[in-house]
This record gives C-alpha cells, structure tokens and sequence, in this order.
C-alpha cells in the first residue's frame, strides 16, 4: 500500500491510496484519479514524505495536510496503530482548518444552513438529538469522536 500526495490543475492537495505504483498509474491513465474538491482529472504527484507498505511506515509524515481519496480510489484501510495515528491526523486537519463554536454547534450549523451566517467550517458539541434534528433539517453533519489529546 502506497500513499500519494496530489495536487489538481486548481492547486487543491489531497492523498491518494493505491495498492502499487502501477495502479496509480493505471488508475490515472482511465481518468479514475480525481480532485475531490473539484473533481478534475488533470492530477498531478507531488512530493510526499509518506509511503505505507504492508503493515509498516516507511518515512514520517512531516505535515498534517488534509486528507482525502478520489470516490473512485481504491483503498486498502491499515489497522491498529496506524489506523488510530490516521485518524489522530483527520482530527487534527479538522481542529486546525474549523472554527470551535462550543455548545452553540447546532445553533450556528442551523445559521450557516440558512444563510443567515457566513458559510464556513465549524466544530462543536451538540447532543444526539440535536444531531438527528439537524440531519432531519437536511443539515449534513459529521459526527466523529475525539481522541482525549486531540481537544
């Protein structure tokens, strides 16, 4: 399993999971490698301090980028510790990249829903309920647990 780092022809970065360096290649070729901001295929590797073979990491990742996969990516997810130490890394994108609103969570995610605050991305506690009413509204959301160090 390899990890490649992306870029599109509107410079958005993102990461790529491939089984072996011809399956990017190949998925490339078939227009199956695409930006998942923009969905361009006109994609790009650049370099990466990453590379996951096996049940091993073979260099560290020296930046906490965001990560994501193309739909049409294959993917072969790692497990134990490297699936916790991936998931620390979303978590941390997250945090750095959203603005914390507390307890407000589902007032403000009501308020960006209806335009009647500016659209950007925030994080929050809300209650179980308060989740499924958002989501009953249309309001897509995302409910992830945080790891104690990640607060």
């Amino acid at each position: 399993m390899i990890i490649y780092d992306l870029n599109c022809d509107n410079n958005h970065r993102f990461e790529g999971w491939f089984q072996n360096a011809d399956a990017f290649e190949a998925q490339l070729d078939e227009k199956l490698v695409c930006c998942p901001q923009c969905d361009s295929h006109n994609v790009r590797r650049v370099p990466s301090a990453v590379a996951i073979s096996g049940h091993h990491v073979e260099q560290v990742r020296e930046s906490s980028a965001s990560s994501s996969v193309a739909p049409t990516s294959t993917a072969l997810m790692p497990v134990g510790e490297h699936a916790t130490a991936l998931y620390r890394q979303l978590i941390q994108t997250i945090v750095s990249h959203s603005e914390d609103v507390g307890h407000s969570f589902a007032d403000e995610a009501r308020k960006i829903h209806y335009n009647e605050a500016p659209q950007r991305p925030i994080r929050g506690q809300a209650s179980e309920d308060e989740c499924d009413a958002l989501r009953d509204e249309g309001i897509q959301i995302l409910s992830l647990p945080v790891p104690k160090d990640e607060h």
